[in-house]
C-alpha cells in the first residue's frame, strides 16, 4: 500500500542538521533505502518538512522507515495512506 511519510524537523534541529556536510547524501542514501516513488521539501507551520512516497507491504516495516527520522534527524514523523487516481477510481467502482 502506497503511503504519504511526513517528516517535520525543528528549526533549532533543521540548523544544525543542513550544516552536517554529510547531510545531503545521508538524505539521498534513505530515499533509496526506503524506495522512496517520491520526495517532496518543504517548509510547514515555520518547520523543515520532508514528504516521501512509499510502498508499505506489511507493518512490519513501518519501523526501518521510521527510526532514522525519529533518531538521525530528531523528526516527527506521519504516516498517511494515500491513492493515485487509478486506485480511486477503482474504490468508487466498488461503491456501486
Amino acid at each position: 500500500m502506497r503511503f504519504l511519510v511526513r517528516a517535520q524537523i525543528p528549526t533549532e534541529i533543521g540548523n544544525k542538521i543542513v550544516k552536517n556536510p554529510k547531510f545531503l547524501q545521508e538524505l539521498e542514501n534513505y530515499i533509496h533505502k526506503v524506495k522512496a516513488e517520491a520526495s517532496y521539501f518543504f517548509e510547514a507551520g515555520g518547520d523543515r518538512t520532508f514528504v516521501f512516497i512509499v510502498n508499505i507491504e506489511s507493518a512490519e516495516m513501518i519501523p526501518s522507515i521510521a527510526e532514522p527520522l525519529f533518531q538521525d534527524i530528531g523528526a516527527k514523523v506521519e504516516f498517511h495512506p494515500v491513492m493515485v487516481f487509478e486506485d480511486l477510481k477503482k474504490g468508487i467502482e466498488h461503491l456501486s
